[in-house]
């Protein structure tokens, strides 16, 4: 993958801020419960919001870029809030990607 595109950078930075979201709904906030350790939560979470940040940057430099509509840039981020929302958004990146290329 070339990341010299907005596109591909997008869907990387995507795929990690999800991944990231992931491990904090089932793995840290799992444990803050049955442990009471609020550790890696907080940590997780710091994480994840500095990605989330990212992740923000990342879909406007790419709806600029590519010149999407504002609701597709809405669908993403949308979709950012759902677990395995990224994934699933992603397919459509993808096609994009090669269509493109």
């Amino acid at each position: 993958m070339n990341f010299n595109t907005a596109l591909s950078r997008f869907r990387l930075v995507a795929f990690i801020e999800g991944c990231s979201y992931i491990f904090l709904l089932f793995v840290a906030e799992p444990i803050k419960f049955l442990t009471g350790n609020k550790e890696p939560m907080k940590i997780s979470g710091m994480i994840h919001g500095i990605l989330f940040v990212l992740f923000a940057i990342a879909l406007i430099n790419v709806w600029s870029e590519r010149k999407w509509k504002f609701s597709k840039a809405l669908i993403a981020f949308l979709w950012s809030l759902v677990p395995f929302g990224t994934f699933i958004f992603d397919r459509s990146l993808k096609r994009e990607q090669l269509i493109s290329a």
